[in-house]
């Protein structure tokens, strides 16, 4: 029961920290990069639906992407969308068949907003690792009466290396999206 817990548990953590790379990779930096715009939702015929469903995304030079949708009736809701995105700075065009966006330099003042963004971003999933924990730890204590406990301890020791790994993956991958970010 306890090599069950403990796989599940490395499972779900896993699934954080991969979380976690991805939402990291949502804030800007000073390249024009497509998986900035893969959480915004457009309103669509009332509905909220990713943008990534609705049109197609190139990044054909350094800091424009050029968002081609399927439907062109959807060209000013997903203009719309882009444009009241919070964190992102930009203001796209409307060429009537695309939405041109390009990004704009970051200045040094947006650089560390954005680090501030990230960090606390990343504070949150290290929050929510800890939460894996606990419930883990519940269910391990949940056997005590059925397990010795002995094996109660090493299992807790293990779960918390694997905390302490997880929690590591997210920090390396947090400091490498703030030298990204500060990078000029």
């Amino acid at each position: 029961m306890i090599p069950e817990i403990l796989a599940d548990t490395k499972a779900r953590m896993e699934r954080a920290v991969e979380a976690a790379k991805e939402d990291f990779s949502t804030v800007r930096t000073g390249r024009a990069n497509t998986a900035l715009f893969q959480k915004i939702l457009v309103d669509y015929y009332g509905s909220p639906t990713p943008l990534a469903q609705l049109a197609s995304l190139n990044n054909p030079e350094a800091r424009t992407i050029i968002v081609t949708p399927y439907d062109k009736s959807a060209l000013k809701a997903i203009e719309q969308a882009i444009r009241d995105t919070p964190n992102l700075g930009v203001n796209p065009t409307n060429d009537g068949n695309i939405v041109r966006v390009t990004m704009p330099e970051l200045t040094e003042e947006r650089r560390k907003e954005y680090v501030k963004l990230v960090r606390s971003k990343g504070e949150d999933h290290k929050v929510h690792l800890r939460g894996i924990r606990r419930k883990s730890k519940d269910e391990l204590d949940g056997l005590k009466s059925d397990v010795g406990e002995d094996e109660l301890v090493r299992a807790e020791k293990e779960l918390d290396g694997l905390t302490r790994s997880h929690v590591d993956l997210i920090d390396d991958a947090l400091k490498r999206k703030e030298a990204e970010l500060l990078e000029v």
